[in-house]
């Protein structure tokens, strides 16, 4: 067992869950084996507590790194901040270029708050709608984190949530009287959005632009439509999707427009800033109620993601990002018919994801992870792209694959038993307690 195992055992007594993240557990991965924690990162290089390193070709910080790990010219602008002082009794002026920056991106903004975690984006466009519909119920599609609002939908009835990214999200200590105020419909289901609307008070819409699938029979133009003609407030939660196919939100792909947007995750490279863009007509609103955190105020995150902007404009890394992304789904593909297995691939292409038609696919996954672990990567069934992976790393990590999808194409053919062949338990595929 290595150091970040032993590491890992200390730190589920000491920190409920064991990390921060549900999705960087261990027990996500590869339970018992998992090297859990890294001394540094570089590129796309991972070296863990006894100094091994291994190509990552998983999810990239969970998908914050789209410029690598460690880019020169972000880190450099972020050390010079630090030199010069990263919090005062002042306010930094990162965060007004930044916030200029960012209305130039999405021209049909006007005004910025900015937040360290989707989480807290999520919140605070969730409070700035409120306030300014005057309404509270609120219409969601897809996954906008962990506070109160988004996981009372889980007491409505069934496990709503199920079909929005993780099931079994427990709305255990959220109030009880925020049943029916947040009602999640299922994308391109127009018809599903529009009965929510015309049955509750809604003042919200919020969703993800798209996550797996596009939209079909102009859902987007239907849902902005019955937003304007209901005086509803659209928001789009691009925390994952934007600056990944476009120089901002994926929105602009289908010309609609929304009366807010967060972003996230790729906005600061690794470094934690967040951003709510809106319409002055509903920004204006956060006046009215209370949203402020210390922390906020900090110099590092808009440093960072000044830097990085400029970064991804110049090099225009969507297009890189994304067509190393359709160069993995290819690959992935093509090994799945040579070795006669059936796999399903979802995602965006610079976010894509597989998963095995099999019942044993958590096997499948969990040996995916220990196989190439053993082979110098960090990998499970996805692949977050970033400008620091290349067509040749590319094509190493598919070489030693194709090895690992044969022993599976064996297990599926009944040669041989997966089972057998697990080191360890079989990963988690949600959120269950660990102890």
């Amino acid at each position: 067992m290595g150091t970040g195992q032993e590491l890992y055992k200390k730190a589920k007594n000491l920190i409920p869950g064991g990390t921060m993240l549900l999705s960087k557990r261990p027990e996500m991965f590869l339970p018992d084996f998992w090297p859990s924690y890294f001394s540094r990162a570089k590129g796309c290089s991972v070296w863990d507590l006894d100094n091994n390193e291994f190509v990552d070709m998983s999810i990239m910080g969970i998908g914050t790194n789209t410029l690598g790990y460690g880019y020169d010219a972000v880190d450099t602008a972020v050390i010079e901040t630090v030199k010069k002082g990263n919090m005062s009794t002042l306010n930094c002026p990162e965060e007004v270029y930044l916030a200029e920056k960012l209305i130039e991106i999405n021209p049909w903004a006007e005004m910025v708050r900015f937040a360290r975690s989707g989480g807290e984006a999520n919140s605070i466009s969730i409070r700035i709608a409120r306030a300014a519909s005057g309404r509270d119920k609120v219409a969601i599609c897809g996954y906008h984190g962990w506070h109160d609002w988004y996981l009372s939908a889980n007491h409505n009835g069934s496990d709503d949530l199920s079909s929005h990214l993780i099931g079994g999200l427990s709305p255990r200590g959220v109030p009880k009287n925020l049943k029916d105020t947040v009602f999640p419909f299922n994308y391109n289901n127009f018809n599903e959005l529009l009965e929510i609307v015309n049955n509750n008070e809604i003042g919200v819409i919020k969703m993800e632009v798209l996550r797996n699938i596009a939209p079909e029979d102009d859902f987007l133009h239907k849902v902005r439509k019955l937003a304007t003609d209901k005086n509803i407030v659209l928001i789009f939660d691009e925390c994952t999707s934007g600056f990944r196919e476009t120089f901002g939100g994926i929105y602009k792909k289908f010309g609609v427009e929304p009366d807010m947007a967060m972003f996230g995750k790729t906005i600061g490279n690794g470094y934690a800033l967040t951003a709510v863009v809106g319409r002055k007509s509903v920004m204006e609103a956060a006046q009215s109620t209370f949203i402020s955190s210390t922390f906020w105020t900090e110099r590092i995150g808009p440093t960072a993601a000044l830097a990085t902007l400029k970064a991804m404009e110049e090099i225009q890394s969507w297009e890189i990002i994304t067509s190393l992304g359709n160069v993995m789904r290819e690959g992935w593909q093509q090994l799945a018919d040579t070795n006669g297995l059936n796999i399903t691939i979802s995602g965006i292409p610079s976010l894509s994801t597989y998963s095995f038609d099999s019942d044993n696919y958590l096997e499948y996954k969990t040996f995916v992870s220990q196989e190439m672990l053993s082979r110098g990567y960090l990998a499970s069934t996805n692949f977050y792209a970033s400008i620091a992976h290349n067509k040749t790393n590319i094509n190493l990590y598919l070489d030693s694959l194709n090895e690992v999808f044969s022993i599976i194409s064996d297990c599926e053919k009944g040669h041989k038993n997966i089972k057998e062949l697990l080191k360890g338990p079989v990963c988690h595929s949600g959120f269950k307690r660990l102890n």
